[in-house]
């Protein structure tokens, strides 16, 4: 059941652009040394891949998008290893194919970077940029790459909603846009109201979660849905 928590005496979103918002840094530096178990994390697979992208992981999409998707990290061998958002891994799969099917891409996705397919109105980040040890972001890790997904917000001029994959996206979420947690639970369908802006919340479209039953093709589908149905 979907539950909408509005959230008061909040200023009327998308976020205000304001004239420094071209200095905000949206991504960190390839070397990025700001979690020093993640750098380690990265040169021990650069040294073992040296083909792979092993690099904290870019935004993919239009700056201009009305909707924004959260996830948590890149996966080792999904966007680690190719440098693109939930390319390359099962969890990409069940994403790109519903944004496909509710207009927000066009294209064929292939798994891999350059099979040419372009988000529409939509772009992808992570609450984490880095590829964590067995896809488990430290609490400090977190916060320390939490400006970058602050800075992705603030300077998408025309955001009106953002998709949190899982909940720590949701939470890593609630804090750059300062929503309280309290005021803004985390449940799968729940829909949470800042002035413009929803935030929408989701199950983590990962294998596990769908091997389980846990997240099925359509309550993942469901999500996207409303959000077209909100955007039109």
């Amino acid at each position: 059941m979907t539950t909408i928590s509005t959230i008061e005496n909040d200023p009327a979103r998308g976020p205000s652009l304001t004239a420094d918002a071209t200095l905000l840094r949206t991504e960190p530096d390839r070397d990025c040394p700001l979690c020093p178990r993640l750098a380690a994390f990265r040169e021990a697979t650069r040294a073992r891949e040296a083909k792979w992208f092993n690099s904290p992981v870019p935004s993919f999409g239009d700056p201009e998008g009305r909707l924004l998707v959260v996830g948590l990290a890149p996966g080792l061998q999904g966007a680690n290893r190719t440098g693109r958002p939930f390319t390359g891994d099962f969890a990409g799969d069940l994403l790109y194919a519903t944004l496909i099917e509710y207009g927000f891409a066009k294209g064929v996705y292939q798994a891999r970077p350059d099979d040419g397919l372009k988000l529409v109105d939509c772009r992808i980040s992570n609450a984490v940029r880095c590829v964590p040890p067995q896809n488990k972001p430290l609490p400090a890790e977190i916060k320390a790459c939490r400006p970058f997904l602050s800075a992705t917000i603030e300077t998408m001029p025309r955001l009106r909603a953002i998709v949190a994959l899982g909940r720590v996206a949701h939470e890593s979420t609630l804090k750059a846009v300062g929503l309280r947690s309290s005021a803004a639970p985390f449940a799968h369908g729940a829909i949470h109201q800042s002035g413009a802006l929803r935030l929408y919340d989701s199950y983590h479209c990962s294998r596990y979660n769908t091997n389980t039953g846990v997240l099925t093709p359509k309550m993942f589908r469901n999500i996207f849905a409303r959000v077209r149905a909100d955007l039109a």
